[in-house]
Formats: C-alpha cells, structure tokens, sequence
C-alpha cells in the first residue's frame, strides 16, 4: 500500500540541465492548468445564463477537475511520487483519478449532445438541469468510490481490481470513439439541413466543442493509456522512475490545460464570461496598482497643458 512520509524527496535530483527543465515545466505547467481551468470555473459560475445550460453543466465539472489536476502537479511533478502495486509517496491514486472523472463525464456529455440533437423534444422533457448535475455529481462519486474500495482490501485483491478497471476503460475509451465519430456525422449532415437560427447556431457550437475536446482528450491521453494496458496484460510496457519524468502521465495531465483552452476558444458565451468574471478585473487591478513614474506625471502635466 502507499505510504507516507515527513520528508518526500524531490522528483529530479538536478544532476543534468534536464532535471532543471522538467521541474520548471511541472511548475509553470500546474500554475498554467489551475489559473485557466480555475477561471473557466469562476465564469460559469458566476454567469447565470450558463449554468442554466446543461452542456455549461459538463463544462463546469470537467473544469473543476482539471483545476484539481493542475494543482494536483504541484506534488505528483515536484516530488518523487510514483503511482501504482506497490506505490512510493503515492496518494491512493487519489490525484490521478481526476482524469477519471474527465472521462466519465466526457461520455455522459456527448450521450446528452447525441439526444439535444437527434432527440430535442425527449430532451428537452427529460433532460432536465437537475438530472445534469445528479450525473456529474455520479462520475465523482463512483470514480472515487473505487478509490475507496482499492485503498482498503489487499494489495493483491486492489491489482486485480485495477487490471479490470483497465479493461472496462477500454470498453468506455470505445464508446467515446464511437460517439466521437456519430456526433461529427450529425454535425456534419443533420444540422446542415436545419434552418438557420440560434438554437442550431447553439448545438453546432456545442458539437463542435465536444468533438475537438474528445479528439484531443484521447490523443494525449492515448499513449498512457496503452502502456498501462500492455503493462498490465504483457508485463512489458514503458516504466518510469516517478510520475514526474512518466511522458505518457504528463501528456495525459496535459488535458487539464488544452480542455479549458478549447472551451473558450469554441464558446463566445464563455471566453466573454472568463474575461468579464475574472481577466478584465485582474487586469484593471493590476493597471491601478501600477502608479506613473515622477517623470510620467511630470510628462503628463505638459501635455495637458498644451492642449489646454
């Protein structure tokens, strides 16, 4: 099982100019992916016409995770951590299991595309902004229930446990596929078909969303999860010395930066809540913190002056 110590060594031991750019790209990596996620956060939150929006909804609970995966790096990339039967300094798969939760909700959102688009009066009566919130509230509480269950029986019993997790990922990573795939094919000739308004603006903007943030999702997160696959299946695969040096780990963590990215590049709505919630009063803050130099003040009293 995992332990835990008073004094965890760090992750590199800054022998090489490598070990330098490793630690400063898991600082500045976790800084970025909890500032952005986390303002994704504030302005959904903070704007009430897109809570009231069931994609908004997934939106939100991606991006609580990933703001909880980027601070989640300040340990797993800093400090010599390695996940797994047996772990070192490990947390019960505790942080990694973020991006569990980013995986189920993922296919819970493109289930509710899927049926906003080919199915809207269903949805529209069933679908209901409280039962959104109940199925984002159920990707947390299974995920971590089986966090749960593993941390307290048998090592032994927790690897088999975690090698069916695997296979039964498997099952869910092609459901994802498959679902990619259905929505870019209704994207493409369904709402071709319809004519122009702001609800089909609205689903075209949604879709486009879901499809790139899976894409992306399984690109990154694709390698690591074939070395874990071959690792549990041919005891092969890639090993790393902790989670800080593991690329495949690192690329899968990267989702919690490029997610939230691709929400606000993909939704006006939210890039001008982000700005409105959270940038435009940071900058401002900053602008009046800034004061003008003597010579500026000076400057600017001749100026005016003159026009004057």
């Amino acid at each position: 099982m995992a332990t835990f110590n008073l004094t965890i060594p760090l992750s590199v031991d800054f022998k090489s100019p490598e070990d330098y750019l490793i630690f400063i790209f898991h600082i500045l990596f976790a800084t970025a992916s909890a500032l952005l996620a986390g303002s994704v956060v504030i302005g959904i939150m903070s704007t009430k016409a897109l809570r009231s929006q069931n994609r908004f909804i997934f939106m939100l609970n991606t991006s609580i995770s990933d703001t909880l995966t980027g601070c989640s790096v300040f340990y797993l990339g800093l400090f010599d951590v390695q996940e797994g039967y047996p772990s070192r300094n490990g947390t019960y798969y505790i942080l990694p299991s973020f991006l569990g939760v980013n995986v189920l909700t993922f296919v819970f959102a493109q289930f509710d595309r899927y049926l906003a688009v080919c199915h809207p009066f269903f949805y529209s009566r069933y679908i209901t902004r409280a039962s959104v919130i109940c199925v984002c509230a159920f990707c947390w509480i299974y995920t971590y229930l089986i966090v749960t269950v593993q941390s307290v029986i048998p090592v032994a019993f927790a690897a088999q446990m975690n090698a069916y997790g695997v296979i039964v990922l498997q099952v869910i990573v092609a459901v994802k596929v498959l679902m990619t795939i259905k929505l870019y094919m209704i994207a493409r000739n369904q709402l071709r078909r319809e004519a122009p308004s702001s609800d089909k603006d609205s689903k075209k903007e949604s879709l486009r969303i879901i499809v790139f943030v899976v894409i992306c999702f399984l690109i990154l997160w694709g390698p690591s999860f074939v070395n874990i696959s071959v690792r549990f299946v041919t005891r092969n695969g890639v090993k790393f010395r902790n989670e800080a040096t593991n690329l495949f780990a690192t690329m899968a963590r990267f989702n919690a930066l490029s997610t939230p990215a691709l929400y606000i590049w993909g939704s006006p709505a939210l890039r001008a809540a982000v700005w409105s919630s959270v940038w435009s009063k940071i900058f401002r803050t900053t602008r009046l913190d800034v004061k003008p130099s003597k010579g500026e003040r000076v400057l600017s009293i001749t100026r005016s002056t003159r026009e004057t």
